[in-house]
């Protein structure tokens, strides 16, 4: 089967500052592939050059087994496209403007409209100068949806929505992905896209720091631990900590004996990576208490952000990464 997106050394210069240094990756069909980075990253860049709104310096492009800029209207109307900053005529309705949305677009069941419409509590008969940034933000969604196109690019889809819209947003990401249909969505939160993308790719000053899933940077993200062990002193804790792989930061406070259970021991390290080795040291020690928290995403992309040198060996290539993916 053609993969739904192929890029292969994407460079992009705006007079003499490249913004784009050569990004190679592949969207399998029927998945979400999302792309994490700070503003500046070049997240928008790329999916303009994406969509043939701006051509790329160097590299080359396909889009739904075609180069964007060969494709033409007929590859358009197989995309829908929510961009990160939505312009529109101020002096219609929002209905007018999703009529001239589907004028370009092709076939749109009226019915459908109006169905979006009301999931994400949109007026589309008030006057565009009258709606928030929230609002605008609906009218986008809808216009990329409403034709239920073969490939979603979504720059930002999310902001400005409450957390009620975005639960709709979600939901209509799965029903696309039920339809066959593929998502490229962009994001500077990661919160954003765990919920729904197979495979991530995180984007640093216009290069690929990794392409990963979510689930293998759970993975390999850091996670706190605290327990309490009766009937033990420190020494013993620390000796049987440090023969675990991944554990670090430790932190031991042994307590004096009570009752019948001798000294306790209170703990708390970091941990990265796999949590077996963990809990079978663990099973070794009386717990009477163990904590081991959610690892902070958001901490391991900051992570890799600050990594020196993009690198992506040892990551999964998006297309191992469907099975087993979960979506919202």
């Amino acid at each position: 089967m053609t993969q739904a997106i192929v890029v292969e050394g994407l460079r992009k210069r705006f007079g003499r500052r490249e913004v784009l240094h050569g990004l190679d990756f592949a969207v399998e069909p029927g998945t979400v592939f999302g792309v994490i980075g700070p503003n500046g990253a070049g997240k928008t860049t790329t999916m303009r050059c994406l969509l043939d709104i701006i051509r790329p310096s160097a590299g080359t492009i396909s889009v739904l087994g075609q180069d964007p800029q060969q494709g033409g209207i007929a590859l358009r109307r197989r995309i829908g496209y929510l961009p990160g900053e939505l312009h529109l005529e101020n002096r219609t309705t929002g209905r007018r403007m999703v009529e001239h949305f589907a004028a370009i677009s092709g076939p749109v069941d009226p019915r459908y409209v109006e169905e979006l419409a009301e999931r994400l509590g949109l007026d589309l008969d008030r006057q565009t100068r009258k709606l928030s940034k929230g609002n605008k933000q609906k009218l986008g969604l809808l216009q990329a949806f409403m034709h239920r196109p073969e490939l979603l690019i979504l720059d930002e889809p999310t902001s400005g929505l409450d957390p009620l819209v975005q639960q709709q947003f979600h939901a209509m990401i799965g029903e696309a992905m039920d339809r066959g249909a593929t998502v490229f969505l962009s994001s500077h939160v990661l919160s954003e896209v765990q919920l729904t993308a197979d495979a991530v790719a995180i984007l640093r000053d216009g290069e690929i720091v990794t392409i990963s899933t979510v689930e293998a940077l759970r993975t390999a993200a850091v996670r706190q631990v605290k327990f309490t062990a009766a009937g033990t002193d420190a020494h013993d804790v620390g000796t049987l900590l440090a023969r675990v792989p991944g554990v670090d930061n430790v932190v031991l406070r042994e307590s004096p004996p009570s009752g019948h259970t001798g000294k306790s021991v209170e703990a708390r390290a970091t941990l990265s990576g796999q949590v077996q080795g963990l809990v079978q040291a663990l099973a070794h020690l009386n717990l009477s208490e163990l904590v081991l928290e959610e690892p902070d995403l958001e901490e391991a992309v900051l992570t890799l952000y600050a990594k020196g040198s993009p690198s992506r060996e040892n990551t999964p290539r998006p297309s191992s990464v469907r099975e087993g993916a979960h979506h919202a």
